[in-house]
């Protein structure tokens, strides 16, 4: 089996390792931990005990790892899963950054830039009045 194909089985494996792990410890704190798989509840008894001694953070990242080298080999990996490659923050080249809008232009007057943001301010606040005396009004109708 070719690296790259072990590369992209590391990667799922971490990926759904990760999720399991954070699923499992939801469902146990939930009171759902009897209804878990049998690998999910040794797991995470194992992680209930290393606290005694460890972090949580140490605690949970040893649990991730455990899991990941469970499903990297159930998925068909060859020899010990690899350690994963450190993440980089890859969401912030999908962000599409939000321009603010321009600063008042020198030439227009106080009393524009002072408005200006209270209309904004004043037109959510005068629909959510506007709705709540609508509903008095109709509730007040529906009573008598």
């Amino acid at each position: 089996m070719s690296s790259s194909s072990n590369a992209g089985i590391a990667k799922r494996a971490r990926t759904k390792a990760e999720a399991d792990f954070a699923t499992w410890l939801m469902m146990a704190k939930l009171g759902g931990f009897d209804d878990l798989p049998s690998s999910a509840r040794r797991f995470l008894t194992n992680y209930q005990t290393r606290l005694e001694t460890m972090s949580e953070a140490e605690s949970t990242a040893l649990a991730v790892r455990e899991i990941y080298s469970a499903y990297y080999s159930e998925m068909g990996g060859v020899g010990a899963a690899p350690e994963p490659k450190a993440r980089t923050p890859t969401t912030e080249s999908k962000l599409v950054r939000s321009q603010r809008p321009p600063g008042p232009q020198p030439g227009q007057s106080a009393a524009r830039q002072s408005t200006r943001p209270m209309t904004r301010k004043s037109l959510p606040a005068l629909l959510i009045l506007a709705s709540m005396v609508a509903l008095v009004v109709a509730f007040g109708f529906l009573a008598q």
